[in-house]
């Protein structure tokens, strides 16, 4: 199965608005990308996705992107420098851990979800929503080659 036809529109719908309703309580800006195969260390990858879409270009340098390659079954979540200067090592692992949890039961919308949920209410801790926030950062799924 392709990364474009992992989820389907609905279920492709219910993840951005998680992404929406995780941006309500945080600056911060959350995308995710899907890929068919991850030849390389998905945190490696990750970090190029991340540069290659710009996420890195946020003025508080608050960007957090779910990579998911599909066929590897290989995720990353990794966060811009302004949240990783301030947050613990280990800050991510809970959110992956929980997303790998539901991916053992095929909950594989449910558990983006959850995760996406999760880092919203991390991030907003650090980087609360402000009034004056502006969306830097589509909350479209991206799509590797």
């Amino acid at each position: 199965m392709s990364k474009q036809k992992f989820f389907t529109e609905k279920q492709q719908e219910e993840i951005i608005k998680s992404i929406e309703n995780a941006e309500l309580n945080t600056s911060g800006e959350i995308r995710l990308h899907l890929e068919d195969t991850c030849k390389s260390d998905p945190v490696k990858r990750a970090i190029e996705v991340f540069e290659k879409l710009g996420m890195h270009e946020t003025k508080l340098r608050n960007g957090v992107l779910f990579y998911l390659s599909i066929k590897d079954k290989k995720i990353a979540v990794i966060g811009d420098k302004g949240i990783n200067d301030i947050v613990p090592t280990n800050f991510w692992d809970d959110i992956k851990n929980e997303i790998i949890n539901h991916f053992k039961n095929n909950q594989f919308t449910d558990g983006l979800c959850k995760g996406i949920e999760k880092a919203g209410e991390k991030l907003k801790i650090h980087f609360p929503f402000d009034s004056n926030d502006t969306n830097e950062l589509s909350n479209d799924i991206s799509f590797g080659d």
